[in-house]
């Protein structure tokens, strides 16, 4: 579900497993700001990020050094058609496996423009499933 990289090697754009509290795994989530400093007399060069949750849209700082083992996670895209919308639940079937999947996440920039027999692209991340745009 995740590979190992370096911090360091990280930049705006990636994406990083950040702790939560009650997660053992952690939260996926995307890097927005991306600061390194320089190594000084007591210690490594220090990297400063702020990741956006994919799932909760929250804001989560990290400070570590910049040789220090984070995970990544595996982003599994992929297409699909809606089968049916119930309340908040929303019910795709793949178009490669043509398996039927429930998801609950929706991106902001397609709330409430969901059709049933609309193809769109989701994403299956560390195990939860979060419809991203609208294909056309």
């Amino acid at each position: 579900m995740s590979k190992p990289a370096e911090l360091g090697s990280l930049k705006i754009g990636s994406y990083i497993l950040l702790p939560v509290g009650d997660q053992p795994t952690g939260e996926p989530c995307r890097i927005s700001e991306y600061d390194t400093s320089k190594p000084g007399k007591h210690g490594a060069a220090k990297a400063r990020i702020v990741g956006v949750g994919v799932f909760d849209n929250q804001k989560r700082p990290h400070v570590g050094p910049v040789s220090m083992q984070v995970h990544v996670p595996l982003i599994d895209k992929r297409g699909g058609q809606i089968i049916s919308i119930t309340g908040d639940q929303i019910q795709l079937m793949d178009s490669e496996t043509f398996e039927t999947i429930d998801a609950q996440m929706i991106d902001e920039e397609v709330q409430g423009k969901l059709e049933q027999g609309q193809t769109v692209e989701y994403w299956n991340v560390m195990g939860r499933t979060k419809i991203m745009r609208i294909k056309s």
